[in-house]
């Protein structure tokens, strides 16, 4: 049975507001020029801790009894979503736990130390990490924050379609990095019943297209992920996960970029609009380029998901 996901939103905009930011929806006068359009940016990039998932995790945190917040959380991840549950576990008072693969990069890790947070290394890659963190939670009566299966999570990252609606009102096309599927699982449940017309594009990497390619099989796939800079969209997808179904009714495209195209759009970005962002911000950035002809006289939004890029790979790109 599919979740409501719309009302999941609604929910999450009472919930959350008073502990994220309303991010700014801008107009690119660049990009609009590409395409004969108008493009606007949301910027989920200037969210607390560099990223949208913030929305979910304390989505996730607050529709918690008190008793289970006291008891503690614990979740997987070596980026964006470990730190916004350490930053949200922070601000409640929740004790958390991330775990991270063995390998997972120092910096990346120290970040979610500086937030508060208890990091624990499991696993040579995110998969072992993931399964290791939801028993881990079960044997010691934590609850386990996912970064995308999960209706409460989908809920908060879902909240940023409601932002952008309110401040442009007219939405031909929403562009969005796609990897485990809560990012565009929220947002498209949302926009689905506000502006049922809105075209609903998922962008991914070739380098890692298991959604992609999970929805053209229909059934979810265990795929390897090569290399990629958008380490944010990476990875497997778990065998329940809600997306899967979620994608597959409510998405309308489909589309991957090559690693060249992604360092391209990055670059632009930081040429034309002097903001950080990370590969998986650009990663929708590259798609629409890529079709850019297709949205000629439309309204796009593109949604830019995070800014979290590290300096060696910054460095290397430029």
């Amino acid at each position: 049975m599919l979740i409501d996901v719309h009302r999941e939103v609604i929910d999450a905009l009472g919930r959350i507001e008073p502990h994220v930011r309303r991010t700014m929806l801008i107009s690119s006068d660049h990009l609009s020029g590409l395409c004969g359009g108008s493009v606007y940016l949301k910027l989920e990039n200037l969210q607390h801790t560099g990223s949208f998932k913030v929305r979910g995790a304390m989505n996730k945190l607050l529709s918690m009894t008190d008793e289970e917040r006291i008891r503690g959380v614990a979740a997987a991840s070596s980026g964006n979503h470990g730190a916004a549950v350490a930053y949200c576990a922070a601000k409640l008072g929740t004790r958390g736990i991330v775990f991270v693969p063995e390998g997972a990069d120092s910096q990346k890790v120290r970040t979610i130390e500086d937030l508060g947070t208890e990091v624990r290394r499991h696993g040579g890659d995110a998969v072992e990490s993931e399964r290791f963190a939801r028993k881990y939670a079960v044997r010691n009566g934590l609850t386990y924050i996912s970064p995308y299966n999960d209706p409460k999570v989908i809920g908060g990252q879902g909240t940023i379609a409601a932002e952008f609606i309110s401040q442009c009102r007219r939405i031909d096309t929403v562009l969005a990095s796609l990897g485990g599927g809560g990012l565009i699982s929220g947002m498209a449940g949302f926009l689905k019943k506000e502006l049922p017309e809105t075209e609903i594009i998922g962008c991914s990497p070739e380098n890692s297209q298991v959604m992609i390619k999970s929805i053209e099989a229909g059934r979810i796939l265990d795929l390897p992920s090569l290399p990629t800079l958008s380490d944010g969209t990476a990875g497997g997808v778990e065998k329940d996960a809600v997306t899967f179904e979620l994608c597959r009714r409510l998405v309308d495209v489909y589309t991957s970029v090559t690693e060249d195209e992604i360092a391209d759009g990055l670059r632009l970005f930081l040429e034309k609009h002097h903001m950080l962002i990370e590969g998986a911000a650009a990663v929708s950035i590259a798609a629409f380029m890529k079709e850019r002809e297709r949205f000629q006289g439309k309204t796009v939004v593109i949604t830019i998901c995070g800014a979290n890029i590290s300096p060696r790979t910054l460095k290397r790109l430029l």
